[in-house]
């Protein structure tokens, strides 16, 4: 072989071997975009999440029914949104006709067959629905005597009263709730509208100017004005009133009421007393940092006066709940 053949067979080699490496690169571009494009794609869980996370939200501040519990039993109970129960009759909460329901039906096998589920115009009805389902019947009234983030005990106190016959429900819900952090739906801030009112009465006007709060927001039954206080809503009382029958009135439980104001035990409603309808804050409004006490003020008074939790206040001052503040002491409502 001649150094002009050899030549010549060398740079038709390497002018091949440019084609294969060439379409080597093609291909693993081509691999390398397919994994991305997989990997950026959403899974059912994630979308089921992002649609009805706000909507479970809204229940949670409606009715006290953790987000992530609701979140995750729509998850399980509806196949992601995916299942038949769900498509065909919007409900995602498998809950049966039972004998009070009136509205329009769906039959599913389930435990049996051609049982009969209740059917929706919509899944924010189903959501509507499940919340009202636990909040109104006795065998689950105990659950709400749990912290709104401690889904743990909400999702064993939910198979014990017999939301679901699979022994296994609750770890079920738990696995979901910790997968995909649906715990973090339960410290989602309320909102209040920005509106002012005019100035308070005067026996509260060193404290604050309360921005009205407006029924969307909260969804209660309003029969008078609500006020917001630190961010926490609050009624005044009238003559007659006690903590139970206010507790009627925005659908809470008593144990709710007396645990938003820091009491044991009802206590007589003199006309004009604050009462909270919604758990107080941790700390003071900015700018509100310390409170001199005055002759008579409990450390109560001030939780109160300022819309903190007592056992927050103890803490902040590194006091213990048998200690009395004297007239003049300087009480921190800060860290």
């Amino acid at each position: 072989m001649t150094a002009k053949s050899l030549c010549v067979r060398i740079i038709c080699y390497l002018r091949d071997m440019k084609r294969y490496l060439t379409l080597l690169l093609s291909l693993l571009c081509l691999w390398v975009s397919s994994v991305e494009t997989s990997a950026q794609k959403k899974s059912p869980q994630d979308i089921y999440i992002e649609k009805y996370s706000a909507l479970a939200v809204e229940e949670m501040i409606r009715t006290g029914v953790p987000a992530s519990i609701t979140l995750a039993q729509g998850l399980l109970e509806s196949g992601y949104g995916l299942s038949e129960l769900a498509v065909k009759g919007n409900n995602h909460f498998g809950i049966k006709c039972h004998n009070t329901w009136k509205g329009a039906k769906v039959f599913h096998d389930d435990d049996r067959k051609g049982e009969c589920f209740r059917k929706y115009d919509s899944p924010e009805q189903s959501y509507r629905d499940h919340s009202d389902f636990l909040r109104y019947r006795d065998r689950y009234r105990f659950l709400f005597d749990y912290k709104v983030t401690d889904y743990k005990s909400w999702a064993y106190g939910l198979s014990k009263a017999g939301y679901a016959t699979d022994p296994s429900y609750p770890a079920k819900l738990i696995r979901l709730i910790e997968e995909y952090a649906l715990h973090e739906y339960d410290m989602k801030p309320v909102r209040f509208a920005k509106e002012d009112l005019p100035p308070p009465p005067a026996q509260i006007e060193k404290v604050t100017v309360y921005p009205k709060m407006q029924k969307k927001d909260f969804h209660f039954k309003v029969s008078r004005e609500v006020y917001v206080r630190n961010g926490v809503p609050f009624v005044y009382s009238e003559e007659g009133d006690t903590y139970e029958s206010i507790a009627a009135s925005y659908d809470l439980f008593k144990k709710e009421i007396l645990r938003f104001n820091d009491l044991q035990t009802s206590l007589p409603l003199a006309p004009g007393t604050v009462v909270y309808i919604h758990a107080k804050k941790g700390k003071a409004a900015k700018g509100l940092d310390k409170h001199v006490v005055e002759a008579g003020e409990s450390m109560r008074d001030i939780a109160q006066r300022y819309g903190v939790k007592l056992k927050k206040l103890y803490k902040i001052n590194g006091m213990t709940d048998i200690d009395v503040p004297s007239e003049g002491d300087m009480i921190k409502l800060r860290k």
